[in-house]
């Protein structure tokens, strides 16, 4: 079932995106060579808990994974994309960073993701984060009453084929609002046309990723951690998004300049 949200609901969503867009922002600015993962991690603990913040990650237990998440924070190096798990691991100079987090605030949660590469960045590097936030803002662009939501994973995949990269349909965006994952399933490409009919209210989840030169994955042995099957580089993008009577919403905006990749 889909809930569509008020107003009201949509703007205490907002205030939850906010501060998962300025917790994001700092992290972006921590994330340097010689920094551990777990200061990223426990940064990010420490300005939850001071929020009164609770992580949608913490305890999460779905189908896949060994137990529940015991992290606020999913952070994915180089051929990593999703669901890394915090470890023991000193950010290297070029490393590609992904970083994703999802918390509730009075009952109302945002989810957000980044990827921003540490010291100097390849080309390619650059091209991939680029490929992922021309996708994200195309879907975003797309998210508008009587459009479909064919029409939000097809801007992703037009993107992704226009940059040349691959697109794995098994992850995607998702509903979000009362809790982190609700209807409807946002797949990263699609026909245009297709599926549910957008509607002002409906809140969700768009997150375009890619691996350089495959659409297939791996999974580490800590059962969460997703790879590139090839071992190529991957970015990932994320915004949480209203759509309303006028233009898409941006719920997790964050503020442009600084950082210049993700």
């Amino acid at each position: 079932m889909i809930e569509l949200k008020s107003p009201r609901e949509i703007e205490r969503m907002h205030v939850t995106g906010q501060f998962v867009a300025d917790v994001l922002t700092r992290l972006g600015e921590l994330a340097d060579v010689g920094v551990n993962l777990l200061d990223l991690e426990h940064h990010a603990r420490s300005l939850i808990a001071a929020r009164g913040a609770q992580s949608c990650y913490w305890d999460y237990a779905p189908s896949f994974g060994n137990g529940p998440f015991r992290n606020v924070l999913c952070l994915s190096v180089n051929d990593a994309v999703l669901h890394g798990l915090p470890h023991d691991y000193v950010l290297r100079d070029g490393d590609v960073l992904s970083i994703d987090m999802a918390v509730g605030i009075d009952g109302w949660v945002a989810d957000s993701a980044r990827t921003v590469i540490v010291g100097t960045p390849a080309d390619d590097d650059l091209h991939l984060v680029e490929a992922t936030e021309v996708a994200l803002a195309a879907a975003i662009g797309a998210a508008r009453p009587g459009n479909h939501l064919g029409d939000v994973s097809a801007a992703i995949g037009e993107v992704a084929r226009r940059y040349g990269y691959p697109v794995n349909l098994e992850f995607g965006g998702h509903g979000l609002g009362r809790t982190m994952h609700e209807a409807p399933h946002v797949p990263n490409d699609g026909r245009r046309g297709r599926g549910m009919k957008l509607q002002p209210g409906l809140t969700i989840a768009i997150e375009p990723w890619f691996a350089k030169t495959t659409d297939k994955i791996v999974f580490d042995a800590d059962g969460w951690t997703i790879r590139s099957a090839d071992g190529s580089r991957t970015a990932h993008s994320e915004h949480t998004v209203a759509v309303t009577e006028d233009e898409p919403l941006v719920l997790t905006s964050r503020p442009t300049g600084g950082r210049t990749t993700g």
